[in-house]
């Protein structure tokens, strides 16, 4: 079975060289726009590319404002702080994630509670959230939501729309109302994601984008922060850049702030990326459509969007049928040069988070056991016409 799908993926992608998992692709006006930045000099946090990439995906996603950061890291924790996130208070989260979403909560000096996810979604679950509030939690009347268990303020809770499946925002949004929770997407995989007519990241309070090299589009670095919030817009704009009070010639700032900005020549690659997105997520689509269509004809499972949902496919992957049958398919891939990769190994098993608080992790340990990333770059041959999946 491996065998041939190690044939197709050589089919599909067209060669017998080695087959990365995901790779960014330049066939616009990246080298025009770097050049311009060089030649105005204006390379570092300062230029018109930054406030263009912006306004690019405030344009893309609907969101009514978007702060460019460093790197998706840096929005994410601005993004909690923005939250009311303080010191000694806790996050509701997924276990099943990147690191940096976690690390986000504890740059906030705050706590993460490791919630189920959803085999459907491989986000973070309304029916494990809701049950873990209900049994740990209690609404005090300051109005904030307190862990029984620990006496400590749950503030917030970060879904992550893994690889680009949108997570169930409405009812996660629901939940958070009920207990005075500010809900933060991790939208860093999921640009071009969209969860019943809205763009991912525009259903929370906020939400954190990532450009990384590795992502659907990339700035080489870069991250973004989305709200709809007139005064949260203004701070992230303050904080993230040093919060450095505007003056002619006078350096003076007003808080402790962060540097960081964008550089102004990541952001001309992040503008030049932009203009190539629905043509990228039309190939991604139809890249997917494929994988889908070998796997019902081979009896091999993939993640799929669900019906209320339009997904970017940043990458595909398979549901295998135990871990062994995924260790083979690891083994069996790599060793000929084809790139696979597990999904990460979920967080409550680090060394860092080993003892946070946590509910029943059943889907996350079995989806761990089974899931294995496959090639998904963009194919520059793959013909763009139609809707891809099905």
């Amino acid at each position: 079975m491996f065998e041939d799908f190690v044939h197709f993926v050589r089919e599909l992608y067209s060669t017998n060289d080695f087959i990365p998992l995901h790779k960014p692709y330049f066939i616009g006006k990246e080298k025009q726009y770097l050049l311009e930045t060089i030649d105005s000099s204006f390379v570092s946090s300062v230029g018109k590319f930054v406030d263009d990439f912006e306004s690019a995906i405030v344009d893309y996603t609907g969101a009514k404002y978007a702060i460019a950061t460093v790197n998706g890291t840096a929005a994410l924790h601005v993004a909690l702080k923005l939250a009311g996130v303080k010191s000694g208070d806790e996050v509701i989260t997924q276990s099943l994630t990147f690191v940096a979403t976690c690390n986000s909560i504890r740059y906030c000096n705050a706590e993460p509670i490791f919630i189920d996810v959803n085999k459907e979604t491989l986000g973070l679950s309304p029916e494990s959230m809701e049950t873990f509030l209900e049994e740990y939690c209690e609404m005090r009347n300051d109005g904030c939501c307190w862990n029984k268990k620990t006496n400590r303020i749950v503030r917030a809770c970060i879904p992550m729309h893994t690889f680009g499946f949108p997570v169930q925002l409405d009812e996660l949004n629901s939940v958070c109302k009920r207990y005075n929770l500010t809900l933060v997407e991790d939208a860093a995989e999921s640009l071009g994601s969209i969860y019943r007519g809205k763009h991912t990241g525009t259903v929370g309070k906020l939400a954190a984008l990532s450009f990384n090299g590795n992502k659907i589009i990339t700035s080489g670095g870069g991250g973004m922060i989305l709200t709809d919030d007139d005064d949260i817009a203004a701070r992230a704009k303050h904080i993230t850049t040093t919060a450095k009070i505007p003056h002619h010639w006078a350096f003076e700032h007003d808080e402790i702030g962060y540097n960081y900005r964008l550089p102004n020549l990541n952001a001309a690659l992040g503008v030049a990326q932009m203009e190539s997105l629905p043509a990228f997520i039309e190939n991604k689509r139809m890249i997917a459509s494929e994988y889908q269509k070998w796997g019902r004809a081979n009896g091999i499972q993939f993640v799929h969007e669900q019906t209320y949902t339009k997904v970017n496919y940043w990458l595909n992957t398979i549901i295998t049928e135990n871990q062994k049958q995924r260790d083979t398919l690891l083994e069996k891939t790599n060793s000929n040069k084809i790139m696979t990769r597990p999904v990460w190994t979920p967080i409550h098993k680090s060394i860092m988070y080993e003892n946070c608080q946590k509910g029943e992790l059943k889907n996350t340990d079995w989806l761990f056991e089974r899931l294995v990333n496959v090639p998904s770059s963009i194919h520059q041959e793959l013909s763009c016409h139609g809707n891809g999946t099905e």
